[in-house]
């Protein structure tokens, strides 16, 4: 393992760095049929840094939970560049991988099914620290039991069943193994969806508490766009794979430039009269697929705003007011 994997990342330098980072599904067809291919991710690129927060939203099939599977390296971009603590980890050996493996952690949406029914607690928080370390028993146990006390919970459940805690509860034990081998970034794929609302605000501090402790940077995927403001530094939105609107999370949520941004913050309730956009858009129709998405921008079979041009040109990510936007007219929502 190489000692850039090895050393913590300063705050503000950027623990993960993706250009143009593709991924696409070879889709069998059949006995003498050439396959089909679908893209989910189309070319993003992004950057996380130590100390904040990227979230990720969009609706479900727009490429979220595939650009979270690349980060954490269960899957290989089909094209494209991805850096993690300063490495190359689409050319790195077999070694090297392993160790940024280390360095990228997860957390997982369901609390119920991510921790193993038949193990104690702290054999859960322990058994990443058998795998990759050399520490005694002893060792173990004493990590296993501090880890417990910094996401909140007591002593005494660390000979406990997973049974017998509640969702939020088992969250927290996600959250601790996660940060077992103290990793740079934390890549938390929809944590709080299946908590009750009182829980997920818990859930939220406790993450923003541990960020600020050990300077975690996190890949925050999720729907919920009221959560999202609460714990993003900055938003990437996605649309069937692309990269729509992408920037600082205030600029976005108070004055939206993509009509795709703009139709999911007026669906979600409390946060639909936070921004300057007067007309409310409102989605027609299903999301396109991915064996055939649109030939010109992505959205356009179901934009408001839509327009020849929309249909045959696919617009470029580039830069309007303090954020990246990928749509033709985005100017005119300046003053919209």
């Amino acid at each position: 393992m190489s000692a850039a994997t090895n050393r913590p990342v300063p705050s503000g330098q950027a623990v993960v760095e993706a250009k143009d980072l593709q991924r696409v599904y070879e889709i069998r067809r059949g006995f003498m049929r050439a396959p089909d291919h679908l893209q989910a991710v189309g070319g993003v690129s992004f950057s996380v840094h130590a100390g904040k927060t990227l979230a990720v939203v969009g609706e479900s099939g727009c490429g979220k939970s595939t650009l979270a599977r690349m980060v954490s390296l269960i899957e290989m971009p089909s094209a494209g560049q991805l850096r993690i603590k300063g490495v190359d980890a689409v050319s790195a050996s077999h070694h090297e991988r392993a160790g940024l493996r280390k360095a990228v952690q997860l957390v997982f949406q369901n609390p119920y099914g991510s921790l193993n029914p038949r193990k104690k607690i702290g054999a859960i928080l322990e058994a990443p620290l058998e795998i990759n370390t050399t520490l005694s028993a002893a060792e173990r146990a004493e990590k296993a039991r501090a880890m417990l006390a910094m996401v909140g919970l007591r002593p005494e459940h660390y000979d406990r069943y997973p049974h017998m805690f509640s969702g939020g509860q088992r969250q927290r034990i996600a959250i601790a193994r996660a940060l077992m081998l103290n990793p740079a970034l934390v890549v938390a794929d929809e944590p709080v969806s299946a908590l009750d609302v009182s829980i997920q605000a818990q859930v939220l501090n406790l993450l923003a508490d541990l960020q600020q402790t050990l300077g975690l940077a996190y890949l925050f995927i999720s729907h919920d766009l009221g959560v999202v403001r609460h714990i993003a530094h900055d938003v990437l939105v996605m649309y069937l794979g692309h990269a729509v609107e992408q920037g600082e999370k205030n600029a976005l949520f108070t004055r939206p430039l993509h009509p795709y941004t703009q139709a999911l913050l007026a669906s979600t309730p409390g946060l639909a009269g936070s921004t300057t956009i007067k007309h409310r858009i409102v989605l027609k129709g299903e999301l396109p697929s991915p064996l055939n998405p649109p030939t010109g921008c992505v959205f356009s079979t179901r934009c408001p705003h839509v327009t020849e041009r929309c249909r045959a040109e696919r617009p470029v990510l580039r830069e309007v007011a303090d954020r990246l936007v990928a749509c033709h007219y985005a100017e005119n929502f300046l003053t919209a």
